[in-house]
């Protein structure tokens, strides 16, 4: 059973970068539009819920986070005896600016698709910033992504964020910090 945990404890933890910035997005949200007000096709390109202090503060604090996890990694990975990954910087920007750009992404497909800001898009709306994550991570360090998300721990991370985004997303809703439950 050991093994498991520190499967599941290593691919979450190599993930929280990629967790965390688009919720400190929301909070910090407000300003000037990414896509400035334009449109394409009738529909705006991303909606107001794109910014650039959205992104820039959800990309920040991801890379501040990996920071702060490569500081207790092995006390924490000694504590629960699991080896836990850390770092370096370009992953952790990759991961955080990742996420972002993955949600950005999955913003322009829904008006394309015709769905207005906050309509659900199941599928889409669970992985839009992993797959940005883990691709911006590789193209940013591509050894410490092949490194670090084994086959293994891809599959965990594809399995377990649907579940956590359902969960975060729903206390999220019951707070009042979002309009929507999903």
């Amino acid at each position: 059973m050991a093994g498991l945990v520190g499967l599941v404890a290593g691919a979450l933890w190599a993930m929280l970068p990629a967790y965390v910035p688009n919720n400190a997005a929301v909070l910090a949200g407000g300003g000037a539009p990414i896509d400035g007000g334009r449109t394409w096709g009738g529909r705006r390109l991303l909606g107001d819920g794109k910014t650039w202090r959205g992104t820039a503060v959800g990309t920040a604090v991801g890379v501040a986070l990996a920071f702060g996890l490569n500081a207790v990694a092995d006390p924490v990975g000694a504590l629960a005896d699991v080896a836990l990954p850390t770092f370096p910087p370009s992953a952790a920007l990759g991961l955080a600016l990742g996420a972002m750009l993955g949600d950005i992404g999955a913003s322009f497909l829904k008006r394309r698709t015709g769905r207005e800001r906050g309509a659900a898009f199941p599928g889409l709306d669970q992985l839009d910033f992993v797959v940005g994550a883990l691709a911006l991570a590789f193209v940013f360090a591509p050894g410490w992504t092949l490194a670090t998300f084994s086959p293994a721990r891809v599959a965990v991370v594809l399995v377990a964020t649907p579940l956590l985004h359902v969960a975060t997303n729903g206390v999220a809703y019951l707070l009042g910090v979002k309009n929507e439950p999903w």
